[in-house]
């Protein structure tokens, strides 16, 4: 049995039966089973359905918040957001449907014409962090496509995809179209990606574990989405608007307490404002509020488990440069942390994927490059500056795949995310997922007489 726990508390919220190979085996077999009649519905009524998703997932908002404000430890009103970009990540694939197509070629001696083929089963594996959300991004252009779906959620937080999975039958898909297994990792998914009849995987998890994942896909070939880890820079010019970048900072590194690989955890300042950015920095983050998730003035909660929490603890080391509270008693909580460091030091050069912001000094444009750069990963980041020459040849410059000036927002239903080098590949959200989730098929058709 599985015990899945609420952050927070340390109490059991639900005991689960888990998923063997035998019962994965079974859930291919509906899916392959459901795969020909799926791809076969008209693209204007998969398009109603996947609307009607959208609709109960809207319509059962409160619910699934507290779900995954209790499983993940998620401040109640960040849940409710992440619940409603379900939502609308449903309503955009449904649009979505009948909108990707393929393309008539001129060529000589007959009529060229491409088309637009699903995969057939696709394995589906997502973490603890964001669970609802990013089942959402590979699900909605999975179904879109005509793909049927076996979904692993990750085994800390199961119960919001347990929940999207009934509400997937109460819109009318049909039975095998979307399943869902709770289990091991080392199991469930491992099964997946060696499995025959899977023809894709997508994955978002540890860079890690990522790529064990692409090794063994390469013994079926199998299409693979990677959306693996990050580290990703916050650039601070010193022409940029200090008092407004500082307080938005925090929010980027400690929201989800800090458990994004989005986070833009190591903070690079230009020299001649370092010190004042800084002094603003603390100020700013003395006012997140840590707590009680189901609290609706909570700002940031729990760490996800003790042993995630050991982790974080060890990136710490000296005298940090901040160090917030936390509630007494149970739950696993870290306090909002703030470092000076080079780009060396380990806490600036792994993902700590906890509240922890790393701040690093730089010298010019050409040295913020370098050290925004020299990372084996590239995700995310920003660039905060008032100079708009500079700030789009920063971005050019910047080796990461979603970049944000004077912003902090990595994540739009209608645009592609994704990361370069070992961040992953391949692209979620927007139109660009549907062509990880289809075939290009060519077609030459003669007209000589």
């Amino acid at each position: 049995m599985l015990s899945v726990l609420n952050p927070a508390t340390e109490e059991s919220i639900a005991e689960l039966e888990q998923a063997g190979v035998e019962e994965t085996d079974a859930a291919i077999a509906r899916a392959k089973a459901a795969f020909p009649a799926w791809r076969k519905v008209a693209p204007t009524d998969r398009g109603r359905l996947l609307r009607r998703l959208a609709t109960l997932v809207e319509e059962n908002a409160e619910e699934l918040a507290r779900i995954e404000s209790r499983n993940v430890g998620k401040p109640i009103s960040g849940a409710r957001a992440e619940i409603g970009m379900v939502a609308q990540v449903f309503h955009f694939y449904a649009g979505a449907v009948d909108k990707h197509y393929g393309e008539q070629i001129p060529v000589g001696g007959g009529v060229d014409l491409t088309f637009r083929e699903p995969l057939g089963v696709v394995g589906l594996i997502v973490p603890w962090n964001f669970p609802l959300n990013i089942a959402s991004w590979k699900i909605g252009p999975a179904l879109a496509c005509g793909n049927t779906v076996v979904l692993k959620p990750a085994e800390l937080t199961p119960l919001s995809a347990l929940r999207l999975g009934e509400l997937v039958l109460e819109a009318g898909i049909p039975e095998g179209v979307v399943n869902v297994l709770v289990g091991k990792g080392s199991v469930v998914g491992a099964r997946l990606v060696e499995h025959p009849d899977v023809a894709k995987i997508g994955f978002t998890g540890s860079t890690e574990v990522g790529r064990g994942v692409m090794a063994g896909a390469a013994a079926t070939i199998k299409r693979v989405t990677l959306e693996l880890g990050g580290k990703s820079a916050n650039v601070v010019f010193a022409d940029a608007d200090l008092e407004r970048t500082a307080a938005a900072a925090p929010y980027a590194v400690f929201d989800n307490a800090g458990q994004d690989c989005c986070a833009r955890s190591r903070i690079l300042v230009e020299r001649g404002a370092y010190d004042r950015f800084l002094d603003l920095l603390v100020d700013a983050t003395r006012g997140v509020k840590v707590g009680d998730p189901e609290d609706e003035a909570t700002e940031m909660g729990p760490l996800i488990s003790a042993a995630h929490r050991e982790g974080v603890s060890s990136y710490v080391e000296g005298e940090p440069a901040f160090r917030g509270d936390t509630p007494d008693g149970p739950g696993f909580w870290f306090p909002c942390t703030i470092v000076e460091a080079t780009n060396e030091d380990r806490v600036a050069r792994e993902e700590v994927f906890g509240p922890v912001a790393a701040v690093i000094p730089f010298e010019d444009e050409a040295d913020a490059l370098r050290i925004a750069n020299e990372t084996p990963y590239g995700l995310s980041g920003s660039i905060w500056t008032r100079d708009g020459a500079r700030a789009l040849r920063v971005a050019r410059g910047v080796e990461a795949g979603v970049l944000s000036v004077n912003s902090n927002s990595s994540v739009r239903v209608s645009t592609p995310f994704g990361g370069m080098k070992q961040s992953g590949f391949g692209r979620e959200l927007g139109m660009q997922a549907l062509e990880g989730y289809s075939e290009v098929k060519n077609v030459f058709i003669s007209t000589e007489e």
